[in-house]
């Protein structure tokens, strides 16, 4: 199913029916009849199509940028849900990225559950069952893990469940990691050990397993999974760090392990070049910008190569493949120099480049866009394992090596960090390295919640306008539960603070 998405929406007519409640924006599973369904292997793979179908919502899509409003990374300059709940203007319980991150998981989780249950009835082989199987746990233990990275504990369905059946209080947060982990235990058995290829594959599973376990503290077997991978050799760093982020790039690439993929004319994202090469909604903070280094590998206080004049020279080459200045113009892939036509002013100053397309400039409202947005990639693996193994025992040579092999990807060739770390500097070095070679892509924000910097980072940001942003650490650090739900699912208790 190469870039499967051809037959998504012939699959969604098959499972979603309409409905009068609105409980979780779910399928109404009570009502759903397939008898006419799983009757050969064409049917079982619309179904696997249609779950995946579901990392197309803006909870798993470039979307996700909007995530580093909220990390403190980047602002957002036309109206964002995620500037309010920075700020700490609204304590928003309904609507917009509070809501959608929840009813987009449920969703996601709702179609797993019914290809679960279901595709044992159909007449293909026992391998391809438990591979597919396989898979669809993978996307069950994604959504599962989105859902306690936002809200922590929340209500566990691994069945079909009717709409009564739904209402339920929510499962502790271990108790849900638990299920997450038995998910990806299975999927790593059943699934081939290969690249990937659109397809969740065992490197895939063991990918999110080891970040599943960093982000809960298990250090240990965190490293022991991003260890596996590593030797297994089936992934490496990808040499072009730009095109890593674009469509052009992104074909049997050996960085990426997972993906919301897309394919113009099927299946464009229309998003990301309007978004942010036009509409130009989000800026990155100079506090970003500041934080990448200058090519000896000193900090921008440090090294005599960093001209304040001209902040572009002499950085990490990473940098200027994330984020230029306002005014700047690029060169596409033809050797023409193209300008933006921004219709709105940056607030900072800066604006993203990372995954956008160069040559859809100028961009307008027919552009199509098909950068997939990648989920999971072997830089984050590696740095996975240099954390994990850094915690649970200190730095030793395999740390070193780790995030040394991310520095030195071809085309950025930053030097080694320096030796004789300690534990703590070790640590911060990490911190550093995971900021800006995940720049730009959500990732901050759930990074500073799970080291508990936020409420000592956030309060620090003025965003453009004067705002002071805010974090109350005994609420901030979960999302509330959508209000919508909590009138629904009278068994739902409402997270502390809200």
């Amino acid at each position: 199913m190469e870039k499967y998405l051809k037959v998504i929406l012939t699959v969604i007519v098959v499972v979603q029916i309409s409905s009068c409640s609105k409980f979780l924006d779910k399928d109404p599973l009570d009502q759903i009849s397939s008898n006419t369904f799983w009757t050969n292997q064409k049917e079982v793979d619309m179904a696997l199509a249609g779950v995946y179908a579901r990392i197309l919502s803006s909870t798993f899509n470039h979307n996700t940028m909007f995530w580093d409003v909220l990390g403190g990374d980047i602002c957002a300059n036309q109206g964002s849900d995620a500037v309010a709940l920075g700020q700490g203007l609204i304590e928003a319980t309904s609507g917009g990225i509070v809501s959608g991150i929840y009813s987009q998981c449920y969703q996601g989780i709702s179609s797993c559950n019914f290809f679960l249950e279901n595709v044992d009835r159909a007449p293909v082989t026992d391998e391809i069952k438990n591979r597919y199987k396989g898979e669809v746990l993978f996307m069950r233990a994604l959504f599962y893990f989105t859902l306690t990275e936002f809200y922590g504990g929340v209500p566990m369905y691994t069945n079909l469940v009717t709409i009564d059946e739904s209402k339920v209080k929510q499962s502790t947060k271990e108790e849900v990691v638990a299920q997450i982990l038995k998910d990806l235990d299975i999927a790593i058995n059943s699934l081939p050990n290969t690249g990937y290829n659109g397809h969740a594959v065992k490197g895939s599973a063991l990918g999110l397993k080891a970040k599943v376990l960093l982000h809960n503290g298990k250090w240990g077997e965190a490293a022991e999974a991003a260890k596996q991978i590593i030797t297994d050799g089936k992934f490496s760093l990808f040499g072009d760090y730009r095109s890593l982020f674009l469509a052009r790039g992104q074909t049997n690439n050996p960085e990426i392990m997972m993906s919301a993929r897309y394919l113009n004319p099927d299946r464009p994202s229309n998003g990301p070049d309007i978004q942010f090469a036009w509409h130009g909604t989000i800026n990155p903070r100079e506090e970003l910008v500041d934080d990448y280094e200058c090519v000896d590998g000193k900090t921008i206080s440090q090294s005599p190569l960093y001209q304040p004049a001209n902040w572009r020279l002499n950085r990490d080459p990473r940098l200027l493949m994330t984020i230029k200045a306002f005014e700047d113009s690029v060169v596409n892939s033809k050797g023409v120099t193209m300008g933006f036509n921004y219709n709105a002013q940056s607030g900072t100053g800066f604006e993203p480049v990372k995954g956008l397309n160069w040559d859809a400039l100028p961009v307008d409202y027919s552009t199509n866009s098909e950068q997939d947005w990648i989920l999971l990639r072997y830089a984050e693996i590696l740095l996975i394992y240099a954390e994990a193994q850094n915690e649970n025992s200190g730095p030793d040579q395999s740390v070193y090596d780790a995030i040394n092999e991310v520095r030195d990807r071809p085309g950025v060739n930053m030097p080694p960090i320096a030796g004789g770390l300690t534990k703590e500097q070790m640590r911060e070095r990490i911190r550093h390295e995971r900021r800006v070679e995940f720049g730009l892509e959500g990732k901050r924000y759930w990074d500073i919640k799970r080291w508990k910097t936020a409420e000592t980072y956030i309060p620090t940001l003025t965003d453009p306008g004067g705002v002071q942003r805010k974090f109350d650490p005994s609420k901030h650090y979960l999302f509330p539960f959508p209000q919508s739900e909590m009138d629904i699912n009278e068994n739902l208790v409402q997270n502390p603070g809200y």
